[in-house]
């Protein structure tokens, strides 16, 4: 391998006391990694659990310390004053009472650029941000995109010393991973939490109804105040923003284990819409999707990959073009597994290959209203083309065809 000769003429006899020398000084190094905690296990943030193949380098992440010590300055605590109107029978002016949410947000540039949850900040009046150094100073919102739960916020730069927090690649993530959050869970400011991916292309509900696809899901305790802060990986580089959480049966707002995180690279497209023009302007299909697997084999729906619709809102412009959606539930061969069958497969936009949901979403919101686009699907063991003209998203979800 690599060049090297390794048939039987090409060996060499080593001298038995450099052999020894070298089973020595292996076990010795062994016993050392062991000792610094480098192991294979996933139960800390300094892991790495790949075996390297030949001539490769080992992939090198950073202990939770060292994250801490790097990202912790950049990321901020966000609290927004927000005043709501109450209509009492009694009184013949509405009152006002106010109130405060609280969350967090990270640094993403030098001239005072800070990402967060729209949430954290919905309704709010007046928004202003602590640094790690204790400055508190007033903010302002640059846009936000509320069907993805992200907010641009702006500080000014000036006299203050800015940690920017490296952005990763989320379609890099893996399960298993090591993860670590920092945010102000209960108002405790800049806590860290350990975790793991536990999963990926998870589904959440955003504010307004509208689903956020692709999401992260971690182990890392993530609590009420860990909103809008990162998810971040072994490199030190943020992965996602952590949004919500699995709540208890009982209905408590504690971390059960199970917290979510929008997508960087979700981030990373929103962000320059957001930064020209306060708000996103995205091409609108109207489907619900989910993802084609390998375990969905037997199911023989006639395609192997794609976006399999599942729901189609009325009115939309998928409903207008006639595109349907699953008529029935069947469940996988492991006996547990769920799903709706029926609906039409999207294979293509415009010729180009559709194979997930989230290749759907991007190849329609990368469009803009009005656009005619041309939709492959597979409908049973027909394939067919439907031109579909874009509509625009609109504040909430409509009924389901």
């Amino acid at each position: 391998m690599n060049g090297e000769d390794h048939t039987p003429h090409a060996m060499q006899k080593i001298p038995v006391t450099q052999l020894l020398a070298a089973l020595v000084g292996g076990l010795i190094a062994a016993a050392l990694l062991l000792a610094l905690g480098f192991t294979r296990q996933r139960t800390t943030t300094t892991v790495v659990d790949d075996v390297p193949t030949a001539g490769a380098v080992a992939p090198v992440g950073l202990t939770a310390h060292q994250i801490y010590d790097r990202d912790a300055p950049g990321v901020v605590f966000v609290s927004a004053k927000v005043v709501e109107q109450e209509n009492s029978p009694f009184d013949l002016f509405p009152s006002e009472q106010s109130g405060s949410q609280t969350g967090s947000g990270c640094v993403i540039n030098a001239d005072g650029t800070i990402l967060t949850n729209a949430h954290v900040i919905n309704g709010a009046v007046k928004i202003t941000v602590e640094f790690a150094n204790g400055d508190t100073v007033p903010a302002k919102v640059i846009g936000k995109d509320p069907d993805d739960d992200l907010a641009l916020l702006r500080v000014n730069p000036s006299g203050q010393h800015l940690v920017v927090l490296p952005l990763g690649d989320s379609s890099t993530v893996e399960v298993g991973d090591p993860t670590v959050a920092i945010g102000n869970p209960f108002d405790l400011d800049r806590t860290l939490t350990t975790g793991v991916v536990s999963a990926l292309q998870r589904e959440i509900t955003a504010p307004n109804g509208f689903a956020i696809d692709d999401v992260i899901q971690t182990d890392a305790p993530i609590n009420p105040g860990n909103s809008g802060g990162p998810l971040i990986n072994a490199e030190g580089q943020v992965i996602g923003i952590n949004s919500q959480i699995q709540t208890a049966s009982d209905g408590s707002d504690g971390s059960v284990g199970i917290g979510f995180a929008i997508p960087i690279n979700t981030a990373k497209f929103v962000i320059p819409q957001l930064e020209r023009t306060g708000r996103v302007t995205e091409g609108y299909l109207g489907v619900e999707t989910v993802t084609i697997s390998p375990s969905y084999a037997s199911l023989h729906l006639g395609a192997s990959t794609g976006a399999l619709v599942e729901t189609v809102a009325s009115g939309t412009p998928a409903a207008k073009a006639g595109l349907r959606g699953s008529s029935k539930t069947v469940t996988l061969a492991d006996g547990i597994t769920q799903v709706q069958v029926g609906g039409d497969i999207i294979v293509s936009v415009n010729g180009a290959p559709i194979s997930s949901a989230d290749t759907l979403e991007s190849a329609i919101i990368h469009d803009q209203p009005g656009k005619r686009v041309t939709v492959g699907i597979v409908r049973g063991s027909k394939h067919l083309n439907v031109t579909v003209t874009l509509g625009t998203r609109p504040q909430s979800v409509p009924a389901s065809g």
